[in-house]
């Protein structure tokens, strides 16, 4: 059994941030489940653009507004508590979030933790 608490994550080099974002990574690669899981907070008011080149994300939002669009297509959904989205199909996405965002986002491989956006917007695919 693994258990965390947010906590024990703050301030650990399992909590990452670009500015617009910081990522808390509660369950990584090496924990063995096939998934990782990372408690995330985008600040209101940004724009970013993602792209998860290697990786499929689920994202659940539990708190705040705002929205995602879908690049390719320009389609734009609207986010709030109780909302998930699943870029099933390594979507480009622009997450634009109107107050703090806080959300819940599951990986498929896992990440390793030590992964930070790229140039193009995607973690690489990191094995160790």
């Amino acid at each position: 059994m693994i258990v965390k608490s947010l906590e024990d994550i703050l301030g650990t080099e399992d909590e990452t941030s670009d500015g617009n974002w910081t990522s808390r990574r509660f369950i990584l690669k090496k924990d063995g489940v096939g998934f990782s899981m990372n408690d995330t907070v985008i600040e209101a008011g940004t724009e970013s653009y993602f792209w998860y080149k290697n990786h499929i994300e689920a994202v659940y939002l539990i708190e705040g507004e705002g929205e995602v669009e879908k690049v390719a297509t320009g389609d734009v959904y609207q986010l709030k508590p109780g909302t998930l989205y699943l870029l099933n199909d390594h979507d480009k996405h622009k997450v634009r979030a109107r107050t703090q965002l806080r959300m819940v986002c599951v990986f498929n491989p896992p990440l390793v933790g030590t992964e930070t956006h790229n140039e193009e917007g995607y973690y690489p695919l990191l094995t160790e």
